[in-house]
């Protein structure tokens, strides 16, 4: 038979019942739609964990303590910082801003709020690109006589200040008195945290007024450096010559007592486990493909058994058994086509429907991909191939008596 007979003889096949016909394709749009929505859902989380992280730049290396035997606390210093601009030893780095962090409790007035507290220098601002909507920055001068200045996120604001104008008001950091110097833009929640739950102070006012590490040569402890690189082609190079300078500092011949980590690589490692999770959330959701696939099996071995006498028929006319196996082959295939090409436009139309929009406190964002509704599409056509297939081997091997004599 011709390819497009066939499809007339199977359009017609299936039209002969069509509630039987709609009820097997429910199964495949349904699963080819929770697919594409799930898999849209985490697929838009990806994108947006990623250009969060890549809005605080792209070209910056960590540098932390290593967990070792040691007094973690005294592993990185102010010192250290310092020597990291360094152009004869480390020409690839730009900027340097170490950090101190510690929580602590912040009342203003009758308003209470527990907060990350972050001790920083000027450069901070601009190395993890910071941007102040009103008032200043911690200065220079601030950090040089731990002055009790804060600069407080967008959040903090609000809960302690709310529509009032919090620069120039005075609030209390476990039981200290600060000054509001300024707020920080928001930028809301990220995978590396609630950026806006967060006040800057001067690193030096952190450290001797609020922390209560201390080092053994009386410089400051830092948790964290932030190190900006000139070039993002250069990382390799940074990389290398940041650690350099810290083992000669620290006078290391064998295990370093500090970990470097790029911010590509923290993208690229936060990129594969949501690529994971979107895959597991697609998995969970193909479990329905199968079942819709089963449900097109069941079609089709009712079809067969209704069809017998007219199988019998067909071969007593000379239809060929590969006449009979392309003709049911096709009727599944074209079956779960169908339910595809729908559960991909209910599939899209739920994904753009979710888009933004917050469902039990959690806003979803949505990115739908030509590769996942090929996937969906190329998957629906691969089940009902392959359920198909037994169905169509049984009404091919029919014997012609046999069938003919079937009631």
């Amino acid at each position: 038979m011709k390819p497009l007979s066939i499809l007339r003889t199977a359009l017609i096949s299936l039209g002969g019942s069509k509630l039987r016909t709609g009820l097997a394709l429910l199964g495949i749009v349904i699963g080819v739609a929770a697919v594409i929505s799930t898999m849209s859902v985490g697929r838009g989380a990806q994108e947006v964990i990623t250009s969060q992280i890549e809005a605080l730049g792209t070209n910056l290396v960590f540098v932390r303590p290593e967990a070792t035997g040691q007094d973690t606390a005294s592993a990185l210093t102010m010192a250290d910082a310092d020597a990291l601009i360094d152009p004869l030893f480390a020409p690839s780095v730009a900027a340097v801003a170490p950090e101190v962090g510690v929580s602590a409790q912040l009342v203003a007035g009758r308003e209470n709020t527990f907060a990350q507290i972050v001790g920083v220098t000027p450069e901070y601002e601009s190395v993890r690109n910071y941007a102040v909507s009103s008032g200043e920055f911690i200065t220079e001068e601030q950090v040089a006589t731990r002055d009790e200045a804060a600069v407080l996120g967008s959040q903090v604001a609000d809960t302690l200040f709310g529509f009032r104008d919090p620069v120039g008001q005075t609030m209390r950091i476990n039981r200290r008195q600060f000054t509001v110097t300024g707020v920080l833009e928001s930028r809301g929640g990220t995978a590396l945290g609630n950026l806006d739950n967060q006040v800057l102070v001067p690193i030096t006012t952190a450290y001797y007024r609020l922390s209560s590490e201390r080092t053994t040569q009386g410089d400051i402890a830092v948790q964290a450096i932030n190190v900006q690189i000139e070039d993002i082609g250069a990382m390799d190079d940074a990389i290398q010559e940041i650690a350099t300078v810290l083992r000669l500092r620290h006078r290391i011949t064998e295990e370093d007592d500090f970990t470097i980590t790029s911010q590509e690589e923290t993208i690229e490692t936060l990129t594969e486990t949501q690529e994971t999770f979107a895959l597991f959330l697609g998995a969970i959701a193909g479990i329905s493909l199968l079942v819709g696939g089963i449900g097109i099996m069941n079609i089709m071995m009712v079809s067969v058994t209704e069809r017998t006498r007219e199988i019998g028929i067909r071969k007593a006319m000379g239809a060929k058994w590969r006449d009979i196996l392309l003709q049911f082959v096709s009727e599944a295939t074209l079956l779960s086509l169908g339910g595809g090409v729908a559960g991909v436009v209910l599939g899209v139309v739920l994904s753009r429907l979710m888009d933004g929009r917050e469902i039990i406190g959690q806003t979803f964002q949505t990115a739908v991909g030509g590769d996942i509704t090929v996937l969906a599409l190329t998957v629906a056509a691969a089940i009902g191939l392959f359920f198909g297939i037994y169905p169509a081997a049984r009404a091919a091997n029919l014997h012609p008596i046999e069938a003919l004599r079937y009631e």
